[in-house]
């Protein structure tokens, strides 16, 4: 009878995680939905023809105008993220050894990662980023703060709402060397 009864609660508890998840998977896509409509853009004020050239042709002009409103208007990611530290794990009452275990398992996650990201970046498909550095950002910060964690976390956030590829690149190439931080901290 106790058996049972134990069963039905873990049954109700599964079933209300699942529904919870449900939910906040809609609500989230929702978000999503919203964030991505077209918005209108203004027209540029920084726009200034009267220091054109005669010999450019109207296309050349505008091209190189397009590049350097673009190169003003990005602000690449600035790698200052610290040493990865697991004592999370330690204050969590696991042992030194199996909180290193912990993290050399999330290095070949994110090894593992690494590519499925790089795909994304050349197919220009940021959903995809953003999931799969969303589920790094959640096993990284379990594990620890500072370093590659705290790199994750701003690299999912910009591509909740960010679209810009060099930003997304540059992040990338961030985790890269992060990774290759934490490969030398944790051998």
């Amino acid at each position: 009878m106790f058996t049972a009864a134990v069963i039905t609660i873990f049954i109700v508890i599964v079933l209300g995680i699942v529904y919870l998840e449900y939910r906040n998977e809609k609500r989230y896509q929702a978000e999503r939905r919203s964030r991505h409509a077209p918005k209108p853009t203004p027209p540029s004020a920084s726009q200034d023809h009267s220091t054109e050239t005669k010999t450019e042709t109207p296309a050349s002009s505008k091209i190189q105008k397009s590049a350097e409103s673009e190169e003003k208007s990005l602000t690449l990611p600035v790698a200052n993220y610290g040493r990865f530290d697991h004592n999370r794990l330690i204050e969590m009452g696991l042992s030194e050894e199996e909180a290193v275990s912990f993290v050399k398992e999330l290095i070949e996650q994110i090894k593992a990662q690494i590519p499925l990201i790089k795909e994304a970046i050349e197919e220009k498909d940021f959903t995809r980023m953003e999931r799969l550095t969303h589920s790094l950002k959640g096993s990284a910060t379990n594990i620890g703060t500072g370093g590659i964690a705290d790199l994750l976390v701003k690299y999912n956030t910009y591509l909740k709402t960010g679209k810009e590829l060099p930003i997304a690149k540059g992040y990338f190439k961030h985790l890269e060397d992060s990774l290759e931080q934490l490969n030398r901290q944790y051998a």
